[in-house]
């Protein structure tokens, strides 16, 4: 007798490319903010003149800047500032979004009408103008950078929440519960978050990629964190003066966003193909034929 073994989710994960590249990327990141915590090969707020624009070499590993600052530890400190506003972020658009779309599914009608006719408005606005506009208004600096694009993730988790809700809304356990005499409350919280929690998730991941790159929008802009905190976009800024004498400058941190806004865009990806029961049942089915 023959029976097929199905593999389950940590086998998928070891298998899934765009996942594992993915948690390395990221994980790479996370790693050097963690380290820049605790130990930097040198100051990242130190001046040395004498240094400034010094190429790579085992004193300065990634070289210096027009300040002669060590652009290995900036760019390791610059790391906490990345990761703190994409976390911050996320999570103010996650849980206010998330809880305007579970209201809006519950309630259906006008609720349901005005959050989609404000995701429809907010939308209409691209996102980097969006922030570009909020920080103009309240005044640059790191804070308000969390606040701008905060508030433009509240109306994408909304649309989301909302239209994973719905799905959920009408299957015949939810049904059941609402014959059974639950409340509308006691049913989204008990049914329907938790069988949307996987999709919020991954959004979660894939925005934390997007608010990274708005960050770093936003400080070339000089929008977003101030100085003397080192930020990657601020680097990139400065570094197009001397993108001929020094162009190390803008090379490596320009390679640390690619990397990190690669990584956890592909991370999503992953998640997304490993939590999602269609897919994650097309990709066991297509393990047990082999």
């Amino acid at each position: 007798m023959n029976v097929s073994r199905r593999p389950g989710l940590h086998t998928l994960a070891l298998r899934h490319r765009s996942f594992l590249l993915g948690s390395v990327l990221s994980g790479l990141v996370v790693l050097l903010a963690l380290i820049s915590l605790v130990w930097t090969p040198h100051s990242a707020y130190e001046l040395d003149i004498a240094n400034k624009l010094k190429p790579p070499s085992p004193a300065h590993w990634l070289g210096t800047d027009h300040f002669g600052r060590d652009v290995t530890s900036m760019i390791m400190v610059g790391a906490q500032n990345s990761l703190v506003v994409g976390v911050v972020a996320v999570s103010i658009g996650m849980a206010v979004g998330v809880l305007l779309g579970l209201w809006a599914s519950a309630q259906r009608g006008w609720a349901e009408e005005l959050v989609m006719r404000f995701s429809d408005f907010t939308f209409a606005f691209p996102a980097i103008l969006s922030a570009i506009m909020i920080t103009a208004i309240l005044g640059p600096g790191a804070v308000n950078s969390i606040l701008a694009i905060g508030i433009f993730n509240i109306p994408v988790f909304a649309r989301i929440t909302r239209g994973s809700a719905n799905a959920i809304w009408a299957r015949e356990f939810v049904l059941a519960a609402r014959a059974a005499g639950k409340g509308r409350a006691q049913i989204t919280l008990g049914h329907v978050l938790p069988n949307i929690l996987s999709a919020i998730i991954v959004q979660a991941t894939i925005f934390f990629a997007i608010a990274i790159l708005a960050e770093a929008a936003l400080s070339y802009l000089g929008l977003g964190t101030q100085p003397p905190q080192p930020s990657w976009g601020r680097m990139l800024n400065e570094a197009q003066t001397f993108l001929y004498l020094s162009p190390h400058l803008a090379l490596f941190p320009g390679l640390v966003i690619v990397i990190s806004v690669l990584g956890f865009n592909m991370l999503g990806d992953g998640l997304r193909d490993l939590l999602d029961p269609r897919l994650s049942r097309t990709r066991l089915a297509g393990y047990s034929s082999r």
